[in-house]
């Protein structure tokens, strides 16, 4: 027995000590970055009235088309023509201008576009902004920029991807951070088709970017290229398996329609403008669903759970996509009700917000357009 206990007396502040000092080395490949939207709900967001099913936020926006909420609750909003306000989300909300940037080109859909912060910007402040420009030469490009966000102004600007290929239509422009912390960017064709399908261009394609713009490792193409074939992608969201829905615009013109939602994979081929559709060919892929021959000209997109909500443009709605296995139900919602809408995110309270793009040179502008708005999906169908 005194031997028994002499074992136990130095066995157990040995493995004590084991555990104290064992690097978590699990731990630390396998925890992402905390986003700064699992970050404690603000007093901002917990005065939320969750009894109403939509409530306008702001209003009187020009063309507002990406949102990127800050730790604080309070919302960040890019608008086309160069402008980055901030809307604080008091009673009534206010929106202060934070800068506008010079070199940004409105033409056609190009303009400031997309927007997301670091994950870990409570630590580094970076913020990224997509938008397009002009060349010396005239030529329409689009770029990626980081800035650091202090103190409600920006400073530090650094192009991380550039030249990418730009028209007055088909820019992409979205711009997120996926559960790997990559970036994500959505490019467009910049009106010549044939680009899509050139692994070597930036152009239709979605990208996946190290936070200095450096291609991101396990890419397929050892490029920045993570798929391609797209004809102008706006909407990227991930379901809660961690896959990769894209929605995407389909044809033009006379012929509208075939607008598409699609489950991104790395290498994978998504066909334009070869196929279309429900169109099949060995080594592309045939879209999840489309929209026939109606026209939804999808842009931002959201989960809440297993659902996914997209805006509509033309289509004039939010769509809502509820995916079983192999069944995708799509719903449509505020049909016409609010116009245009551009961009869905889910705010860390939980709730949708929208925005619409009635001022795009598209729309039928409403009074006090545009404007953000807050929808509660638990009060949904």
């Amino acid at each position: 027995m005194r031997a028994l206990i002499i074992f136990l007396a130095i066995i157990i502040p040995l493995i004590g000590a084991y555990f104290y000092l064992k690097p978590e080395e699990e731990n630390i490949i396998s925890s992402p970055i905390v986003s700064q939207t699992d970050s404690k709900i603000s007093p901002v967001l917990d005065s939320v009235d969750n009894t109403l099913l939509t409530s306008e936020i702001a209003e009187n926006l020009d063309t507002p088309w990406a949102l990127a909420f800050l730790p604080d609750g309070n919302i960040l909003v890019t608008e086309r023509k160069g402008k980055i306000s901030l809307v604080k989300l008091n009673s009534p909300s206010e929106i202060i201008e934070i800068a506008s940037l010079k070199d940004v080109k409105e033409v056609g859909e190009g303009g400031l576009l997309g927007i997301v912060l670091h994950p870990d910007f409570i630590n580094n402040h970076y913020l990224y902004l997509y938008y397009t420009y002009a060349q010396n030469g005239g030529d329409t490009l689009n770029r990626v920029v980081r800035m650091t966000y202090e103190n409600d102004k920006l400073s530090q600007s650094k192009i991380i991807v550039d030249r990418i290929p730009g028209a007055a239509n088909h820019n992409g422009g979205r711009i997120k951070y996926g559960p790997d912390n990559y970036l994500y960017i959505t490019t467009g064709d910049g009106e010549q088709p044939s680009r899509a399908q050139d692994k070597n261009s930036l152009a239709g394609k979605i990208l996946r970017v190290k936070d200095d713009g450096q291609k991101a490792s396990g890419n397929p193409f050892n490029t920045s290229v993570y798929s391609y074939g797209h004809r102008n992608p706006q909407g990227l969201a991930w379901d809660l398996s961690g896959r990769l829905f894209s929605t995407e615009h389909g044809r033009s013109g006379l012929q509208s329609g075939l607008d598409e939602l699609n489950l991104i994979e790395p290498g994978k081929n998504y066909g334009w403008p070869e196929i279309q559709g429900t169109e099949k060919q060995n080594g592309m892929e045939t879209p999840l669903i489309n929209s026939g021959s109606d026209t939804w000209a999808p842009a931002g997109a959201a989960f809440v759970g297993n659902i996914l909500y997209f805006a509509g443009l033309r289509g004039s709605a939010l769509y809502q996509a509820k995916i079983v296995g192999n069944d995708i139900q799509i719903n449509e919602l505020f049909k016409n009700e609010y116009g245009r809408l551009r961009d869905v995110v889910t705010g860390p309270d939980g709730m949708l917000y929208i925005t619409t793009s009635n001022l795009d040179g598209r729309g039928n502008p409403n009074e006090n357009d545009d404007k953000i708005i807050r929808v509660n999906p638990s009060l949904l169908p």
